[in-house]
């Protein structure tokens, strides 16, 4: 198939090296890097891989970790629920599976934490199972591949995704192939931009060079002073890391930079401590808020 023989082509020659990309890739460390990769960028967890490994090298050392050994391993990272799902399923691999990752994505999907797509792309770059993986870019890459996309921001629905995957996933290449359309994503049929001209795959897209000057409209998020909540979640957190007996409220306030929360503010900032205990990232410890245990 023309396709797949272009974009393989192109890959061969422009792959972006990733420690989580080995020729025998250990699948515990795909589970890792998977989870790390959920709304964070490459290059972040290109960094903080290894750090990782070499404090919980084996799902059975990840097991034994507490919620704030998790916390405080994922600095940097963000969204820190995200380390304490981590955990829960290398509990429960080597509770059910005598600590060996499961290639199966139906007992997959029944680890904590792990979804629809971390489950997919597990089986395929653990054990390069044929199913398809549908993060943002390979959505937008198909989407532009199926038919005319007249906007930045158009995509087809994940129904009709999965049944284009399965025409053009190669049959022994799966893992290659997924990493190949993740890469032409994210440095040539880019979200804002796409560079057409330079795409390996223009001359079979229906969409190309249509979208090179559109413009893409911006999603709104929830923000606070002037700035993205999740920005002040994570600073928050931050500062628990440095206070391993919590802080009071106000300490918390004034440690992650915040001046004198008003009236109106205090209600914000009980919601986001709620939503940070119900995540089990921290909790309540008389009258201060410190990292859970």
């Amino acid at each position: 198939m023309e396709i797949q023989r272009s974009l393989l082509n192109w890959y061969r020659r422009n792959a972006r090296v990733f420690p989580w990309r080995v020729r025998d890739v250990d699948p515990y460390v795909v589970v890792v890097s998977e989870i790390m990769l959920q709304q964070t960028q490459a290059q972040r967890v290109t960094e903080a891989l290894p750090r990782f490994l070499e404090q919980f090298p084996t799902v059975h050392a990840l097991a034994q970790a507490t919620n704030a050994q998790m916390i405080r391993q994922w600095k940097g990272m963000g969204y820190n629920s995200r380390a304490l799902r981590l955990r829960d399923a290398a509990r429960m691999i080597v509770l059910r599976h005598d600590g060996v990752v499961p290639s199966d994505v139906d007992a997959l999907r029944e680890l904590p934490g792990i979804g629809p797509y971390a489950s997919a792309s597990i089986a395929t770059f653990a054990y390069n199972r044929r199913v398809p993986v549908l993060d943002v870019n390979v959505r937008r890459v198909y989407s532009r591949w199926m038919r005319r996309q007249h906007t930045t921001i158009d995509v087809e629905s994940d129904n009709v995704l999965t049944q284009f995957a399965m025409n053009v996933i190669p049959a022994r290449s799966a893992s290659r192939w997924h990493h190949a359309v993740m890469d032409l994503g994210a440095t040539i049929c880019t979200a804002r931009k796409p560079l057409c001209t330079s795409c390996p795959m223009a001359d079979l897209c229906p969409s190309a060079h249509v979208l090179e000057h559109a413009q893409r409209a911006k999603r709104a998020e929830p923000m606070f002073r002037g700035e993205p909540q999740r920005l002040w979640r994570g600073r928050f957190v931050n500062a628990l890391r440095d206070a391993p007996a919590g802080l009071p409220p106000s300490a918390l306030v004034a440690a992650a930079g915040a001046t004198r929360l008003a009236n109106d503010e205090q209600a914000w900032f009980r919601a986001l401590i709620d939503a940070l205990v119900r995540d089990g990232v921290v909790e309540r410890s008389g009258r201060r808020i410190r990292l859970a245990d």
